[in-house]
This record gives structure tokens, C-alpha cells and sequence, in this order.
């Protein structure tokens, strides 16, 4: 009998035996179908959260870190400053030692729609620099980015997100005509395609880097230029109540602006580590830097590891779902056992005839499998059902609890994966059988 035959053939026995032993059989289903729906449901809330937000760029990208803050609250051995000054972010932009650099920060503004029908409205927006959309890749629906001499020339330029330019110009291509913000008219140069990439890796000072995705992008000097309202931490260490801006002044002792390089090798990342060596021994130099820490520079991988993006609970509830899973295999196991020796008879016969301990082997795995496969499809709803659970609750991440059909696959991989391994033992205690014991008790 040919490799597929004895497959099929095991098949049959197999559902035979199901319809003999239909709650034996249900019950090891249900087992398999709580421990997988548990266990995917954690699991595919820890793979959304701690996934990468940029396949195929995100090896490029880095995010400095320097120290600008006073000694006072200083303790040894301390990671440096998660944000940037201002004075720091725009000396490290116009040197432009990586590929790309951008400097943003999140913005939240008026919208003031010149139609009767749309009242006016607030906005979330990001103030960058003219790399950032080249550097994470943002895709263009129509138009392009500002440029760098646009940063320079602090021009009145934005760039729209598909979701407003929908609201306010009805999805039609907007370049070229003007949107009002907090009272000021800007010249709409580019549409972006919708595009949140999540986490929201450049800006963790907001919901953990899942909120919702910014739809205005203004070049950060123009921003400033007219006090746009800046969002997020600020960590302040100094008075700066004199200078014109305030906190948000270039010279304020505050840190509140992200920045990010992009580097295209490891030798010009090993550049750019010496190359913020450099400008920090020169800041402390000039008195602007007094504590000793040195700089960093994160890879994005690392910096959301770093910022433990994936909340603590997720990682434990995932770990405890995995736990239950395994309670429920012990369970089938037994469930299994029991079943295989009450066929001790069975086997003793199919032995007699000349079936091999590797058949009956075999034939019970395929069995352990089939029960699998009906938990995981079980289990699949379950899962389902416990993902919907989480979008119904109150967290930033909630929307994003959706398979995907990578972890679709895993579900059925490893519940297959998971009754095989839980029939292991009672496959090898039924293929011990001795045929002549179980032919002599007949």
C-alpha cells in the first residue's frame, strides 16, 4: 500500500473511531478548541503590538539620543534624554551627516474649511522636516513632499492626509489650492495614500504609539514660525519664560522633538555613534552639556524595545494563555490515552494480521491529528470571538486585534502541531501492544 493509501485508510479508521466514541471525541475538541482560541487570541495581540512597523526599512533607520539636562535629578549609568531641544534637533539637521534626517514633533490644529457646510474643526498633524517622507517611505497619491530648501525658506506648504483631503476637497487632487490653518493659508503640495504605520514608532510620546494617524504635515519651521501648537512630553530644567516662544523657544533648556536618521550601512552608523561622540564632547565643551552620559543611537527595533511598547500585560496575558494551552494538552493526552488502550483489542487483531508498531504508530498520530485539526477550526472561532472582546475595549491597540492570514495559518499549524505532540505518548503505549495477550483474552 503506497504512502498516500495508508494515509487515507488511517483517515477512515479514524472517523470511524470518532463516530464510536463521539463524546470522548467532542470532549478532546473542546479541550484543544479553548486552549488554541486562548492561546491565538493573546498571541495575536502581542504579534500586531510588537510587530515591524516598516518591513524592509527598518534596518535603515536610527534614533539619536543626547543628554542636554542639568545634573540636578542626574544618577550614574543613566540612558539618556528620550527627546531632543530644538537647538540640538535643527544643529544635527543642518549638519545632515546621514542619509536622510527629520525633525518633527506632534501638532495639533484649527482646521478652518472655506465651505458652509463643514464647520471648522480640530486636527491632529505632525511638524517635520522635508526627509521624513522619503525616509519612512510614506507613499504619494498625488503631488509630492516639500523640499529641503521649502524647510529653509520657513515656506507656508502642507501635505494632506488621504482621510482630510477627503473631507475637505471630496478626494479629488488638492495640489495646488489652500487649506486654513489656525488662521493661516498654506499651499497644499502633496496627498499622501493612507498610511499609519503602527506602533507609531517615530512619536511614543502620545497613546504608546497607537493613536489615531495624523492627516496634516507641515514643515516644523513653518510651524514655529506661526506657533502652531506643539503635543507630547516636554522635559524642562531651566526658566524659560523670557524667551520669545516660551518652552518651545531654540534656545529653551527643554527637550521635546524626536529625531530620526537614516543610515545605509553599518560602517555609516559606527560614523554617525562618533559623529554625536563628537558634537556632545563639543557641546560640553561650550558648557551647554554637563552630565557625562553618552549619547545613543537605536536601531527602530531596539528603540521600541527600549520604550517596551508592548504593554507588560499583554506579554503576561500571553504567557498565560500559552499556560492554559498546555493544561489542555495534558487533559487530551489523557483523553487520548484512555481511548487508544480501550482499542487494545483492536490493535492486537490489526498486529495479528501483520500491521507493524510503526503503522499502529502512525495510524494513532494521524487520529491525534484529525482531532487537532477539528479543534483548530473550533478554536479559530474562539479566537475570533476573544479578538473582537479586545477591539471592544477601551485601549489604543484595541482596533488592530484582527488576524491576519499569517497568524490564520499558525492557528491551524499549531493546532495540529499541539494534538500531535499530545499524542505522542499515547500513540507509542497503543502501538506496545502484544497481540497475543490481546487475542488470547478475546
Amino acid at each position: 500500500m503506497s504512502g498516500n493509501s495508508q494515509f487515507v485508510y488511517y483517515l477512515q479508521l479514524a472517523a470511524r473511531s470518532f463516530k464510536r466514541n463521539r463524546v470522548l471525541t467532542a470532549l478532546m475538541v473542546v479541550a484543544i478548541a479553548l486552549g488554541i482560541g486562548a492561546a491565538m487570541t493573546t498571541l495575536t495581540v502581542f504579534y500586531v503590538l510588537s510587530g515591524d512597523p516598516l518591513p524592509g526599512q527598518s534596518q535603515n533607520l536610527f534614533h539619536p539620543r543626547l543628554e542636554p539636562r542639568s545634573m540636578t535629578g542626574y544618577v550614574p549609568n543613566h540612558e539618556p534624554s528620550d527627546s531632543m531641544t530644538r537647538f540640538d534637533a535643527e544643529t544635527l539637521l543642518r549638519e545632515a551627516r546621514a542619509d536622510r534626517q527629520a525633525l518633527m514633533t506632534a501638532g495639533n490644529v484649527a482646521i478652518e474649511p472655506r465651505r458652509d457646510n463643514l464647520p471648522a474643526f480640530r486636527q491632529n498633524s505632525r511638524f517635520t522636516s522635508a526627509d521624513f517622507f522619503p525616509m519612512f517611505k510614506v507613499p504619494f497619491k498625488y503631488g509630492a513632499a516639500w523640499t529641503g530648501k521649502e524647510d529653509a525658506d520657513r515656506a507656508r506648504v502642507a501635505v494632506l492626509g488621504k482621510t482630510l483631503n477627503d473631507r475637505l476637497f471630496g478626494g479629488v487632487d488638492s495640489v495646488g489650492k489652500s487649506v486654513w490653518v489656525d488662521n493661516h493659508e498654506l499651499r497644499v503640495v502633496g496627498v499622501i495614500e493612507s498610511w499609519h504605520p503602527q506602533p507609531n514608532f517615530y512619536d511614543l510620546t502620545l497613546q504608546r504609539g497607537f493613536g489615531e494617524p495624523e492627516d496634516l504635515f507641515v514643515p516644523f519651521s513653518t510651524s514655529r514660525d506661526l506657533r502652531m501648537n506643539p503635543q507630547g512630553n516636554i522635559d524642562c530644567w531651566g526658566d524659560s519664560s523670557a524667551l520669545p516662544e516660551g518652552n518651545r523657544s531654540l534656545n529653551a533648556e527643554c527637550a521635546w522633538v524626536q529625531y530620526w536618521v537614516e543610515l545605509g550601512s553599518a560602517q555609516k552608523a559606527d560614523a554617525y555613534r562618533q559623529y554625536l561622540v563628537n558634537y556632545s564632547a563639543q557641546q560640553r565643551a561650550a558648557g551647554r552639556f554637563v552630565r557625562p552620559t553618552a549619547p545613543e543611537l537605536d536601531t527602530l527595533m531596539g528603540w521600541l524595545d527600549y520604550k517596551r511598547v508592548v504593554p507588560a500585560d499583554v506579554r503576561l496575558q500571553m504567557w498565560l494563555a500559552f499556560g492554559f494551552l498546555a493544561v489542555c494538552l495534558l487533559n487530551t493526552v489523557g483523553l487520548l490515552l484512555a481511548k487508544f488502550l480501550r482499542r487494545s483489542g483492536e490493535i492486537g487483531v490489526r498486529r495479528a494480521l501483520g500491521a507493524t508498531r510503526r503503522q499502529i504508530f502512525a495510524q494513532c498520530l494521524t487520529e491525534a491529528g484529525s482531532v487537532g485539526l477539528a479543534g483548530g477550526l473550533l478554536g479559530l472561532l474562539l479566537a475570533q470571538l476573544g479578538l473582537w472582546a479586545v477591539r471592544q475595549q477601551q485601549t489604543s491597540y484595541a482596533g488592530l486585534a484582527h488576524l491576519d492570514p499569517t497568524m490564520l495559518a499558525f492557528t491551524f499549524v499549531l493546532a495540529v502541531a499541539a494534538s500531535v505532540l499530545a499524542g505522542l505518548l499515547p500513540a507509542w503505549r497503543a502501538c506496545q501492544v502484544t497481540p497475543a495477550i490481546q487475542l488470547k483474552s478475546q
